[in-house]
């Protein structure tokens, strides 16, 4: 298959740094709402790369919870691959692309999990469903079928029939705490708009990349 030829459609609207938010963190909120009020599906979902303690990358997209000063949370199993890699190798970048508006966020740091009152106020809000999934599934592991996953959810119903379903023991949140940000917008003849934040001595400096 080549996809050369596709048909290239870029925004006529630019991206200046006038535009843009001192704080980075204000400048995704802005963005986040804007997507949202686009009707973007899926407008907080985020590729997430991680790494193995020797290098070894992997990727996968998760969805973006909760969103503040000190940086950008997810959530997931704490057996999975993608806590293996944090677990050895604390750093990790998230991409938030939307094809629609010609938008892409980049961000980087180090990672770590959040309180265990902070999981359990998370899962709490979640659907009883999801809260169920979380406690069947062994994320990652080999299954010999489908069937299996649903006995394991069956146990799981019965076993918290009528009562809440409080927080498995693994499973809950990290918080990927920046040091860089790029924002992206698509331009013209690919004379993209590109900016980065970079993390200098407790101070956000906001600078133009070349596309």
């Amino acid at each position: 298959m080549n996809f050369s030829d596709l048909p290239k459609r870029y925004s006529k609207e630019r991206l200046f740094k006038k535009d843009l938010q001192a704080n980075p963190i204000e400048q995704l909120q802005k963005w986040l709402k804007e997507a949202e009020e686009a009707q973007i599906d899926q407008f907080n979902a985020m590729a997430l790369a991680t790494a193995t303690s020797e290098g070894k990358p992997s990727c996968r997209t998760v969805l973006l919870k909760q969103l503040d000063e000190r940086g950008l949370v997810f959530y997931t199993n704490y057996k999975s691959r993608k806590s293996q890699e944090i677990n050895s190798n604390p750093y990790a970048m998230v991409t938030i692309f939307w094809s629609d508006l010609m938008r892409q966020i980049c961000v980087e740091g180090s990672v770590e999990k959040i309180s265990e009152d902070e999981s359990a106020a998370y899962f709490s809000k979640r659907p009883r469903g999801s809260q169920i999934g979380a406690w069947a599934s062994e994320q990652d592991m080999v299954i010999s079928s489908f069937e299996v996953l649903e006995d394991s959810i069956r146990e799981i119903e019965n076993n918290y029939r009528d009562r809440e379903i409080p927080l498995p023991p693994f499973w809950g949140g990290y918080r990927l705490i920046p040091i860089r940000f790029e924002f992206w917008h698509g331009g013209k003849n690919r004379l993209h708009d590109r900016f980065q934040y970079i993390l200098d001595d407790s101070q956000w400096k906001i600078e133009r990349q070349a596309p």
